[in-house]
């Protein structure tokens, strides 16, 4: 009898070590239920620091006499942007640039006969920083005012930043995070389930354009100079578990 109660307690605890172990692996082989989601943060922003960087130059034969012209158009330039309010330490000039000017001389058959040596150019740049956005806008635009002095003064397009970058990133982050979570929750809803933990999260490319232009977004991320009022934009990609 003994003999046999052996037997049959030996038996069930077969069964059972099966069912367990039967268990254990279908557990093992489950995956976890997950959502993946993108989220999207944007604001659109107004530029707060401006840079705006302009040349001019004079030609002599005689490279003093262009060097005093040069001399003279430089505080034509300085006594302008002070008058229309920039301050004159905000004006920065670059060193002077000596380019030696050459006339290339060919024979009637159009063979290179040689060069003749016409005078100097002198050229000098100048930029001027500021978060007066809309004085160094304007004055860009009305520079040419100088050529009715005789200066022969070219002016780049203004290049637009904003000083608080790294806050806005912040921000939009946060509402990236907050989109992308709001979906989970939605889809984990319409699918009968209830949204779990937050598995992972991935940052993706922090973006500037310009407003209402057609420019593209690219892998190593856009960033507009040309435009004063941008959008910032960011995504992230966030995976959740559900149950």
């Amino acid at each position: 009898m003994r003999k046999h109660l052996t037997s049959i307690i030996f038996a069930i605890a077969i069964i059972v070590a099966a069912a367990i172990l039967g268990n254990a692996v279908i557990n093992r082989n489950k995956k976890s239920g997950t959502v993946d989601v993108t989220g999207l943060g944007e604001k659109n922003f107004t530029s707060d620091l401006v840079v705006w960087e302009g040349n001019f130059s004079r030609d002599n034969f005689d490279i003093k006499i262009a060097y005093s012209d040069l001399e003279k158009d430089r505080k034509a330039v300085t006594d302008y942007l002070v008058s229309k309010g920039i301050p004159k330490e905000k004006i920065i000039f670059q060193a002077v640039n000596t380019n030696p000017l050459y006339q290339q001389n060919y024979s009637s058959s159009g063979n290179f006969t040689g060069q003749t040596f016409l005078g100097y150019q002198l050229n000098q740049s100048l930029s001027i920083e500021s978060t007066e956005v809309e004085k160094v806008e304007k004055i860009s635009r009305e520079i040419t005012e100088l050529l009715l002095q005789g200066v022969k003064f070219y002016s780049q397009p203004p290049r637009y930043y904003y000083t608080q970058l790294e806050s806005l990133k912040i921000e939009m982050i946060s509402k990236a995070t907050e989109d992308a979570r709001v979906r989970a929750e939605r889809i984990a809803e319409n699918s009968g389930s209830k949204l779990g933990r937050l598995i992972s999260a991935n940052m993706g490319i922090f973006q500037i354009t310009g407003q209402n232009s057609a420019e593209d977004y690219s892998w190593g991320g856009t960033f507009n100079t040309s435009s004063k009022e941008k959008t910032a934009s960011i995504t992230m990609r966030l995976s959740y578990g559900v149950r």
